[in-house]
């Protein structure tokens, strides 16, 4: 086995199940119902963007279209897309299907996965997709060529192509071979080339509600009651990649801490506020630090927007609203507060190039918050 073999997967997120391996997709109907009608059309796209923010099922989905559409047969007469296949009522394969095993195993001979491979030292992931790796679709089409049958490729995600591997799947999408559905994850499509979105169809995702929050954790593994899976939909915008993250970071219990330190300004409490920074400082400490300056940009950014909506979010936790409220009570405040957003997000990030301590960066922005809390 090489080093390679031993990297880790680039589109898995850390202690949640792979998306192929995720048999169920929550709270995206509407995105599944337009791929659905798009099939049932005779008509279906060879190339679909799917966009969103990170976490909330994009992945998911584009591994089920793969193992709907390797499960069904291709059509006779005149093409693929030449006569309507029959409706169908949603894009669920059983995992003990054929096609779901090979899928499973990455071992599917109509199924392309194209990702971020490793470096060429082997010690590490490439920060991008590399044409090398496109390059590689070649052999699989001319390969599959010969099955007669469809061919999917994912790109996870698209995001990550570099300038020469976008050039070369663009020249896929201009003149795509036949059979072929080629599925784009794209979690800021605008930085894509405009010529690889307008050459794709859209299907858009949405932030999951808290329903629907609470049923894909679950699936994921994540043991979160309701009022647990409602404070997670809240800090992670919907997004279940993000809210597996906080839950296993303890996120729930680190912005309630944070809150309390909201709840004691002007007057700081100091004490909170430096066991608060040492949480984020010592060895092996780095994802609680990450975690916990996110949700510092987080909280400062419900604060402006309680300031100029006139109205706090909905609570993450139990009494952020009546803080938020004081803290924000107008437009003028939000403006303070959204000044202050940009200054310290400028700050953590100069902090963490220059390696500032870790402790040191957060105490210094809690005494910021502070001082902003005083005007």
């Amino acid at each position: 086995m090489s080093a390679a073999d031993d990297l880790p997967e680039p589109d898995r997120v850390e202690g949640a199940p792979h998306p192929r391996e995720t048999p169920r997709l929550y709270g995206q109907e509407a995105a599944e119902r337009a791929f659905l009608d798009a099939y049932a059309s005779g008509r279906l796209h060879h190339g679909w963007l799917l966009t969103g923010p990170q976490g909330v099922g994009k992945a998911t989905l584009a591994w089920s279209i793969a193992r709907f559409l390797l499960s069904r047969p291709v059509e006779e007469g005149g093409g693929l897309f030449s006569d309507a296949p029959p409706a169908a009522d949603g894009l669920a394969a059983s995992p003990d299907h054929p096609v779901a095993r090979r899928v499973a195993a990455l071992s599917d001979p109509g199924l392309f996965l194209l990702r971020r491979g490793p470096r060429d030292d082997g010690k590490a992931l490439s920060a991008q997709i590399r044409i090398d790796e496109v390059r590689k679709l070649k052999g699989f089409f001319s390969l599959s060529n010969t099955e007669g049958g469809r061919r999917v490729v994912i790109v996870d995600a698209a995001d990550d192509l570099n300038v020469n591997a976008a050039n070369a799947l663009l020249k896929l999408l201009e003149e795509p071979p036949s059979r072929a559905t080629m599925l784009l994850v794209a979690h800021q499509p605008a930085r894509l080339l405009p010529t690889i979105r307008s050459r794709c169809r859209e299907l858009r995702l949405v932030p999951l509600a808290p329903g629907d929050m609470a049923a894909a954790l679950a699936q994921a593994g994540v043991d979160a009651g309701q009022e647990e899976a409602l404070a997670l939909a809240e800090l992670s915008g919907g997004s279940v990649g993000a809210a597996v993250r906080l839950a296993g970071l303890g996120g729930i219990g680190l912005y309630r801490d944070l809150l309390h330190l909201l709840e004691s300004l002007p007057r700081l409490d100091r004490p909170a506020a430096i066991a608060l920074s040492e949480r984020a400082s010592g060895r092996g400490a780095e994802p609680v630090r990450d975690l916990l300056i996110e949700l510092l940009d987080l909280a400062i950014a419900r604060l402006a927007r309680t300031g100029a909506t006139g109205a706090p979010p909905p609570e993450a936790v139990p009494g952020e609203a009546a803080t938020l409220a004081r803290l924000a009570p107008d437009m003028a405040a939000a403006r303070r507060w959204a000044e202050l957003s940009q200054t310290l997000g400028a700050r953590l990030r100069h902090g963490r190039a220059v390696n500032l301590d870790p402790a040191t960066l957060i105490l210094d922005t809690v005494h910021r918050i502070a001082g902003q809390a005083v005007r």
